[in-house]
């Protein structure tokens, strides 16, 4: 029987969107499934060398769990992007979750195919020395091709 066949687009590059296409990812190839993650728009910045620009916001994430309960008007005070990052981060490290380079590394290493749209890169003037190595370079297409003969496609 043929290896089952997952296709992710991640178009989100938030903290709190970075994990999932990373942890589906990653935990598909472990078990043994072709993978391919095409990452467009903001999601683009899942690729970059440097990962320490992305963080979560508690604006307009109501849903997000907060030690003590705070005001939506909170949330647009100056640093509070920033602080939430720590937090988020810290306790993330002290549950012993995978960072963002761990996962990414997990993928790379498990085969996972990694395509950065080339239109992205295109439109916001990005060079490929901003990207880490052993990814694919891609448009639509490329990734339709294989994203039409799979058992799971996902949009994250």
């Amino acid at each position: 029987m043929a290896a089952k066949k997952m296709a992710i687009i991640a178009t989100k590059g938030a903290l709190d969107m970075a994990y999932p296409p990373l942890i589906l990812a990653s935990t598909a190839a472990a078990m043994g499934w072709e993978v391919q993650v095409f990452f467009t728009f903001y999601g683009l910045q899942l690729l970059r060398k440097n990962l320490d620009e992305i963080k979560i916001s508690p604006l307009a994430n109501p849903a997000m769990p907060m030690p003590v309960p705070m005001p939506v008007i909170v949330s647009i005070l100056p640093g509070m992007e920033s602080m939430a990052t720590m937090m988020m981060k810290d306790k993330m490290k002290k549950k012993g979750v995978a960072s963002l380079a761990e996962l990414r590394s997990a993928c790379l290493e498990s085969d996972v195919k990694m395509i950065a749209c080339q239109m992205t890169v295109d439109l916001f003037d990005f060079e490929k020395s901003d990207f880490i190595d052993g990814i694919e370079y891609g448009g639509a297409a490329t990734f339709l091709k294989f994203a039409g003969d799979t058992d799971i496609c996902l949009f994250i």
